[in-house]
């Protein structure tokens, strides 16, 4: 049964990776949450190991996804370039505030961060009016390290920030969509390092774990995240995404309420 969840929770994962440039961690790490917390796993540490995991299946996820936007010609590598050195930075220095932190308070930041979400996404559409436009050296910068940092401490791709981010910036919805599928693979992979290195240590880890990557969730998620992503993207160039959206953010709003409980019983 915890692997057929991982399984559908991934293949969701990987859908709205392709469809909306998110990476899925809103979806998967309150399932993982509850999955560990199935398994007895040592409360102290589960939401590091829900973060960590998260974003290590996001490496794959993103691959897949941004593969399927740049066969498209919606992925734009300049914006890339530009802002991927301090989404590395940003992730990693999350990283290793969230190892700082207790799980009780990740968990009630995570909350608040998937209420916020279901909010966002709710209203149906990317779009954001635009404001300006993308802004010079120091304003990527530091609009990449702040997306890094928010991204390592809620195991996200960094989609839900950088997409209304770029939007915001003049950026067309698509290939904004395109381009945050792309930067969901430097944040995930140093986010993963940074929660490997973070979790090397700890002495309460479940078994076949990498730091606080746990490799049997990874695995599952990452079978069923990575088939997933593809249909996501062929999906965003041929449908509105605007009731999915709806129903994504009701389904994350549910599981806000699943953990929220899980906090307060």
């Amino acid at each position: 049964m915890e692997l057929l969840t991982l399984l559908i929770m991934g293949g969701l994962a990987g859908l709205m990776a392709g469809l909306l440039g998110i990476g899925g961690g809103a979806l998967i790490v309150p399932v993982l949450v509850i999955v560990f917390e199935g398994q007895g796993v040592n409360p102290q540490i589960i939401m590091q190991m829900a973060l960590g995991t998260s974003l290590a299946t996001i490496v794959f996820t993103a691959i897949s996804s941004a593969g399927a936007h740049h066969r498209r010609g919606t992925l734009d590598w300049t914006i890339f370039r530009r802002i991927a050195p301090a989404i590395v930075i940003g992730t990693l220095l999350g990283a290793a505030i969230a190892d700082q932190l207790t799980s009780r308070t990740l968990q009630w930041m995570f909350v608040v961060f998937m209420f916020g979400i279901a909010v966002q996404f709710s209203r149906g559409t990317t779009a954001t009016s635009a404001h300006t436009k993308l802004p010079g050296v120091v304003g990527m910068n530091f609009a990449g390290t702040l997306i890094g940092i928010a991204s390592a401490l809620f195991g996200i791709g960094g989609g839900s920030l950088s997409v209304p981010f770029m939007t915001w910036c003049s950026v067309p919805v698509k290939r904004a969509i395109g381009t945050s599928a792309a930067i969901g693979l430097p944040i995930a992979v140093s986010g993963a390092v940074g929660y490997i290195i973070a979790g090397w240590n700890e002495s309460s880890l479940p078994p076949w774990s990498l730091g606080y990557v746990v490799l049997p969730a990874f695995a599952g998620i990452v079978v069923a995240s990575t088939a997933a992503a593809p249909l996501g993207a062929r999906l965003a160039h041929r449908l509105s995404e605007a009731t999915l959206r709806r129903v994504f953010a009701l389904f994350v709003a549910l599981l806000g309420l699943r953990m929220l409980w899980g906090l307060l019983r």
